[in-house]
């Protein structure tokens, strides 16, 4: 079965590299957003609306993606979810999650929101690179290629 590309679409800066890596290889893309968004013209692509209610683009991602598909994600609660279903995970700044880095991007990820909750930290992320824009690209190729 052909590997699938399945974009957390609402937020996610990647997806221009994701459509140009997806064509160079003629993979199926899955876009999946909460809201609305502009339509992509290519015959690989499809766009999928879900609701708004909490988590389900999350939920419809999970459902969908099958083992050896790729979920591009910053959200580490849905990669895990992916990974526990077979599926390749990787956010957009090019981290690809595995089995044993999850648990510790979990918990990095709860001890975060408790130091936000606290006041201890800012809740601001660094800003996107041209950098993290160029390792998501190679660590994408490189999950294509393996596979």
């Amino acid at each position: 079965m052909p590997i699938q590309l399945f974009v957390d679409n609402d937020a996610c800066p990647v997806k221009e590299e994701v459509l140009r890596v997806a064509a160079r290889y003629k993979l199926q893309v899955t876009l999946v957003s909460n809201q609305g968004m502009r339509p992509v013209a290519a015959p690989n692509v499809r766009q999928v609306v879900v609701g708004a209610q909490f988590d389900a683009a999350d939920d419809w991602i999970v459902e969908h993606a099958g083992t050896n598909d790729i979920v591009v994600t910053s959200d580490i609660q849905l990669a895990a979810r992916c990974l526990d279903k077979g599926c390749k995970a990787l956010n957009s700044a090019g981290h690809v999650f595995t089995s044993q880095n999850i648990g510790s991007a979990l918990s990095m990820r709860a001890l975060n929101a408790h130091l936000r909750e606290t006041g201890d930290i800012k809740g601001f992320n660094p800003a996107f690179s041209k950098k993290d824009r160029s390792q998501f690209l190679q660590s994408l190729d490189m999950l294509i290629q393996k596979m």
